[in-house]
């Protein structure tokens, strides 16, 4: 049957859950890399540019294809399954499911603007017509005149460089390494019964075309209690946990990582001696979590998940205030790191785990860090001068304190922060004259943003390297930077 987008805006749709219908609209495709799609954005108005994805919810619908189909230009007609999504973590409503294109006069006539489609491919997040908004960042007053002023001096960099950018000439014996990635779309997210088997995209050809040697490949275990705040422009914590739940889908997720891995042939990184005979042969992962929430506060799940899922990399909190402490995006709860807390970070020590504290507050920073015997990685963030009260960004007092472990900051490409993979790179400069070069990684939280960000594939890798070089970096520190900084914190906290 028929629907129209007044039925889903109002909710009326809702009494269709299951049933087979047909609905017209435009099409956003989140993998703008791919030749083929097979899960993009329906919206219902045609976008101004490629690089917008709808703030409102309830404008667009989630859509898995029964079959790839290419991006296009014109508006589609399609015929699915429609889905009620209850409590969706990321805001949408509906999801057509089982989709196909159909034909007839059902369909639109309106046609993107040749200028809206060609930025939904390989522009797109360069031409967005806002600063994106994506989990947990808000953009406070001094952060949009940041982002505004890195806009402007990005766009006098790219008109004064040269017209053949510097190539990167990776030193004798460099491994390039992502701190912290949900590539190939690993996580298990919004319902479990249905992301668990929601498709995979390609990760192994985009990580050999742009020369990624290792991923912190991050798994997520807290997707069924958080969800899009009111304000559309972070993610919080909407209700309280069964008993077991988490750790459930703790379980699931890390079973999807081991499909992922075994679709895509990659190998896993378990220690020092895997990553230096492994990691220059072809694309590896070292299993990661973004949160601890799967432990539940039970330490000895700390050792189950180093035995039976490898997990090598930990990330304490995530989108909700959990049993091992206070995230920068909500009130605090413990002061900062909790002794259960503590018991983690001297157990993932004493295993040989990366002690991540990426989105925990200064607070549980600083009591990490007092605690720690090996080096902290802050995977994804950036510098701002007076973060918001509910920003993820860090100061440069913050970013010291992980300095001063001997550990290392992984700055994002997001969007919200950075207009280019130039301003990205003048953000790391930034990062370095604060904690020093050694002190600098990548975190590119690939596949892990709402807004698309500026680097958007592992084949832009390149041209990150030059835009580090055109930055002012040697090619010995964009070596650093791209993954010989995080191997060291990996030799020391691993072995």
């Amino acid at each position: 049957m028929q629907i129209d987008w007044p039925s889903i805006q109002s909710g009326s749709a809702d009494t269709l859950h299951g049933t087979t219908v047909d609905i017209s609209g435009w099409m956003i495709p989140l993998d703008p890399q791919a030749d083929t799609v097979d899960y993009f954005l329906l919206s219902a108005d045609e976008p101004c540019c490629g690089g917008c994805v709808p703030r409102n919810p309830l404008t667009s619908i989630e859509v898995q294809m029964a079959a790839p189909l290419a991006p296009q230009a014109e508006a589609l007609a399609l015929r699915g399954r429609l889905l009620r999504l209850l409590d969706d973590p990321a805001g949408w409503r509906y999801r057509l499911v089982d989709a196909l294109p159909i034909e007839g006069p059902q369909a639109p006539q309106r046609r993107f603007s040749r200028r809206a489609f060609l930025a939904s491919g390989a522009a797109l997040g360069l031409t967005a017509c806002a600063p994106g908004h994506f989990a947990g960042y808000t953009e406070s007053h001094d952060e949009t005149a940041q982002t505004a002023q890195t806009a402007q001096t990005a766009q006098t960099a790219q008109s004064a460089q040269p017209e053949t950018a510097p190539r990167w000439q990776a030193p004798p014996g460099t491994l390039t390494i992502d701190m912290h990635s949900h590539g190939g779309r690993v996580i298990v997210s919004r319902d479990p019964a249905i992301g668990a088997r929601r498709p995979f995209i390609p990760l192994a050809a985009p990580m050999r075309a742009g020369g990624m040697n290792v991923i912190c490949l991050a798994i997520v275990t807290d997707t069924t209690v958080t969800r899009v705040a009111d304000n559309r422009k972070r993610f919080e914590a909407w209700r309280e946990p069964q008993l077991g739940e988490l750790y459930a889908l703790g379980q699931v997720e890390f079973q999807r990582a081991r499909q992922l891995i075994e679709r895509e042939q990659l190998q896993v990184v378990t220690d020092t001696a895997s990553l230096s005979a492994l990691g220059p042969l072809g694309p590896c992962a070292i299993i990661s979590a973004e949160g601890a929430d799967f432990l539940e506060g039970q330490v000895d799940r700390v050792d189950e998940a180093y035995t039976k899922h490898q997990l090598r990399h930990l990330q304490l909190t995530h989108y909700r205030v959990n049993e091992l402490g206070d995230i920068q995006t909500e009130p605090p709860v413990h002061s900062g790191l909790t002794d259960t807390g503590v018991q983690v970070v001297r157990r993932c020590n004493a295993l040989g785990i990366v002690v991540d504290v990426a989105h925990g507050t200064y607070d549980l920073v600083k009591r990490a860090a007092d605690t720690s015997t090996k080096p902290l990685v802050l995977s994804h963030s950036a510098l701002a001068t007076r973060p918001g009260a509910r920003s993820r960004l860090i100061t440069p007092d913050h970013a010291r304190v992980i300095a001063g472990t001997g550990g290392v900051i992984g700055v994002w490409p997001s969007s919200g922060t950075f207009r280019d993979l130039h301003a990205m790179a003048e953000g790391v400069k930034r990062m370095a004259d604060v904690v020093g070069v050694e002190h600098v990684g990548l975190g590119t939280d690939m596949l892990g943003f709402i807004s698309p960000p500026v680097f958007r594939s592992y084949k832009q890798l390149p041209d990150l390297a030059s835009a580090l070089l055109l930055a002012g970096f040697s090619q010995a520190e964009v070596g650093a930077i791209l993954g010989g900084n995080y191997r060291r914190v990996f030799d020391a906290s691993v072995g």
